[in-house]
């Protein structure tokens, strides 16, 4: 068979490094082990990439997906952390780069009857590799959630508005941490966590229990660094939350970050 030209080995004259170049969009079957022992099968997001030297005109995107398909038909997450630097190698780089976000699913029995239902939560494992460097590993949770004003409560003869809220919660960690730990964290830093199944009884427990734990956006984001601060693995976190406002029309939005270690 005739050689074919590969263009993208030819040489770029510009002098403009390109800082990550690769695939994203990737769908692709997961296997996550969750806190329970259990394996639950997901679908996942991915997205792969390389630095590109000056010198470069483009990079091998078919290497990538080989990288990938090298896992078999379903990538254990915990294969995940090994990926850039199998990117590393193939492509001859010096920066690798890894995002796998996918949804992650978890029985929650309502508060007084028990009903159980499913409630689903998004999160996103980032990795990054330097050639002769260390693995960064980044764990990401949104875990929706509920918050009632506290100056509502506070200036209203009945009720106060309350909203769903959204945490986005990152976190490097000294020692692997399980995503449901993450995001048992978020829950009891809100007026009160969420649930896909409520009868009567429970509704009524959920609304008492947000009147009497009313948060406001700030409020929600120091909970959550606060607990980070006393949780001996966290190294680094970034926690950012925004309020669907109910009574106005824009949202209400706060964000702390820690320095890492």
């Amino acid at each position: 068979m005739k050689e074919l030209k590969d263009t993208q080995n030819e040489r770029d004259d510009r002098q403009l490094a390109i800082d990550r170049v690769g695939v994203k969009g990737l769908r692709v079957p997961v296997e996550v082990r969750d806190k329970g022992g259990a394996v639950q099968r997901t679908v996942a997001t991915a997205a792969l990439a390389v630095d590109l030297p000056h010198h470069y005109k483009g990079t091998h995107m078919s290497r990538f997906i080989e990288a990938l398909n090298s896992h078999g038909d379903c990538l254990d997450v915990r294969s995940m952390a090994g990926l850039p630097r199998e990117l590393l190698e193939r492509l001859e780089a010096r920066k690798a780069h890894v995002e796998f976000e996918f949804p992650f699913f978890r029985s929650k029995a309502a508060p007084v009857t028990g009903r159980v239902g499913l409630m689903d939560y998004v999160v996103r494992f980032e990795v990054e590799a330097e050639k002769d460097g260390p693995i960064d590993f980044v764990v990401t949770v949104r875990v929706p959630v509920a918050t009632l004003c506290p100056c509502s409560k506070e200036i209203s003869d009945r009720g106060a508005h309350n909203q769903r809220g959204e945490v986005t919660y990152s976190v490097r960690f000294r020692e692997p941490v399980w995503v449901e730990d993450l995001i048992d964290l978020i829950e009891r830093s809100a007026s009160c966590e969420l649930y896909s199944l409520l009868k009567r009884p429970d509704e009524k427990a959920v609304t008492e229990h947000a009147y009497d734990h009313p948060v406001f956006v700030e409020d929600l984001v120091r909970n959550v660094a606060s607990r980070s601060n006393d949780h001996a693995d966290i190294a680094w976190y970034r926690v950012e939350a925004v309020n669907y406002e109910s009574i106005h029309n824009h949202n209400a939005y706060a964000v702390i970050e820690k320095a890492g270690d």
